[in-house]
Order: C-alpha cells, then sequence, then structure tokens
C-alpha cells in the first residue's frame, strides 16, 4: 500500500491545526507555510475533511479551519478514511468502509491462501491507525522538542 499526498498532506495539516492552533481557526497560509503544501492543494484535501465532519471552517478576518472534534477524538484512521478512497493493502482483501463490500471480485476467491495474510494485515494496519490519535502526535512532537507557532494575528498590548 502507497498512501496518497492527500493523505499524507492532510494528516501533516490536521497535525499542525492541532498543534499549533488549538481551537482557534487556522489560516490556511500559515499551514501551507509551515507544512510547505500548496495552499490551493490544501483547500482540495479540507474539502474532503469538512466532508467527513472532522474539520470545520469559519469564514472572515478571525476565520480559518479548526478541528470539529477534540484532538483526541480524531484518529489517524478517520483522516485516512478522509482523503483515500480506501485503505487496503491489496484490492481483492478486506472490505471497502463505504461499500461494505470487495472492491473488486479476485478470480482466486475462497482459493487463495495469501488473501488471509492481506486480510489480516488490513486489520492490524487499521487498529494501529485507530489507535493514533491527533493528540498522541501531538504528544510526540513536544517530546521531539518540536517549536509550537504562536499565532502572529495575536498582538498583546501593555
Amino acid at each position: 500500500m502507497r498512501l496518497s499526498t492527500k493523505s499524507r498532506y492532510g494528516l501533516r495539516a490536521m497535525f499542525d491545526i492541532a498543534y499549533n492552533c488549538g481551537s482557534a481557526p487556522a489560516q490556511i497560509q500559515d499551514i501551507s507555510r509551515r507544512q510547505q503544501i500548496s495552499p490551493r492543494y490544501l483547500e482540495q484535501i479540507f474539502q474532503n475533511l469538512k466532508r467527513a465532519g472532522i474539520l470545520r471552517s469559519k469564514r472572515g478576518p478571525k476565520g480559518g479551519y479548526c478541528l470539529a472534534k477534540s484532538p483526541d477524538q480524531v484518529t489517524v484512521l478517520e483522516i485516512l478514511n478522509a482523503t483515500e478512497q480506501d485503505v487496503l493493502l491489496v484490492d481483492c482483501a478486506g472490505v471497502t468502509p463505504k461499500k461494505r463490500k470487495r472492491k473488486e471480485e479476485c478470480p482466486f476467491e475462497g482459493k487463495c491462501i495469501t488473501q488471509t495474510v492481506w486480510e489480516e494485515a488490513n486489520t492490524l494496519l487499521n487498529q494501529l491507525f485507530a489507535g493514533q490519535t491527533l493528540q498522541t502526535l501531538c504528544q510526540r512532537a513536544h517530546e521531539m522538542g518540536i517549536k509550537k507557532e504562536t499565532d502572529p494575528r495575536v498582538m498583546y498590548y501593555i
């Protein structure tokens, strides 16, 4: 399995919002700059994440994007399912989350021993992704010493 850039960038962008902005709206230009992802491509990815109900947008001068749920409730699996069509190692193993049937029928259905290997691997991989949340990633980033960027729009006056 090879995840597309939509999944990889989507996960990085969601982490960026959780880590740098918390509950405040994040500007797409700031996410783009920090993660080195095209703003236009981020907009496309964010549409899928909004449809999945894990990202919200707010219009206006203090608008931007923010998480629809708390970081401890958003799993890596949710983000991948929102950005990928399917998270499967091979097409013939496992069920798609949307259709609840195999993506394509295999001519060796019921006679292929390797299919059971792929199904077990899919199950383990999905369990791993489901056990990782944005909060988990934020804790790891803190442990790694990744600096948070404060919002440049916030001004402090004395």
